[in-house]
């Protein structure tokens, strides 16, 4: 699969994925900022952005993605930096392919399953897809439209806004999502799908854990998973911020990943 990317700047290569109802766009202040010292690829996983839409949707089809691309650019090694589902997919590459990984960062979501019907995330983000997915774009005039109809649903307008990014306007003037949310809604089950609690260690690079302070994504509860699969992991929490921390408090998310990774 050919994956749509943004590059920037020069160094060793830095690849970040993104997460669900992401793209490579939200991370472009991000990147280039990063591209200072490092070439920075930012990466559309699929059914998101501008790659390619298919009817699958899972993890092990993800990490081959990252794989694939890594093969279709030489890049031999990586420091991957993911968020949300971008950081499980993340973590699923790094136990096929721990050579690949020179740093690992993963923000905002543990190595667990999030797909038990008690699962706080689960239901979150079956209410979001529902909306999304029975919105009519039929007679939509503007952007304002759709936000006044996904508010009836999602009230939190962070959320809204961010969702937003992936409306599509043709030529012709018609709106639709750029995300593939009919395979999203099919394959929700399987996004929130985590590690084997059986998986064996993975050393021989560091890695480090971001949280929010007000996110639920990384619990106490998950640290001693995350640690029996990454022994070494380092683990930092943004102060007033959620699962969006790099966009609520961008400087000190910055802040942490650098001295990270430069250390």
């Amino acid at each position: 699969m050919d994956l749509f990317y943004r590059k920037y700047g020069e160094g060793p290569p830095l690849i970040i994925l993104h997460g669900l109802y992401g793209s490579s766009d939200n991370w472009v202040s991000v990147g280039r900022e990063l591209a200072e010292n490092f070439e920075v690829y930012l990466i559309d996983q699929r059914n998101h952005g501008k790659s390619p839409h298919t009817i699958d949707h899972n993890y092990d089809l993800m990490k081959e993605d990252l794989h694939t691309f890594m093969e279709q650019h030489a890049i031999e090694k990586a420091i991957i930096l993911g968020h949300s589902m971008g950081g499980k997919t993340a973590m699923f590459f790094a136990t096929d392919y721990p050579e690949k990984i020179s740093h690992l960062i993963v923000v905002d979501i543990s190595p667990r399953s999030y797909k038990t019907t008690s699962s706080s995330q689960l239901k979150m983000h079956e209410s979001i897809i529902r909306a999304m997915y029975n919105l009519d774009f039929y007679g939509i005039q503007n952007r304002q439209e759709i936000d006044d109809i996904l508010a009836k649903s999602i009230p939190q307008d962070r959320i809204r806004q961010f969702l937003l990014k992936n409306i599509h306007r043709s030529k012709d003037n018609e709106y639709s999502w750029s995300i593939n949310i009919k395979t999203i809604k099919n394959e929700l089950r399987n996004i929130m799908d985590g590690l084997d609690e059986n998986q064996p260690a993975i050393t021989g690079f560091p890695v480090l854990f971001i949280k929010g302070e007000k996110s639920d994504y990384i619990m106490d509860k998950d640290k001693e998973m995350i640690e029996n699969i990454f022994p070494y992991a380092d683990f930092e929490t943004i102060p007033d911020a959620g699962h969006w921390l790099h966009a609520e408090q961008p400087e000190l998310f910055m802040k942490k990943v650098t001295e990270f990774i430069l250390q």
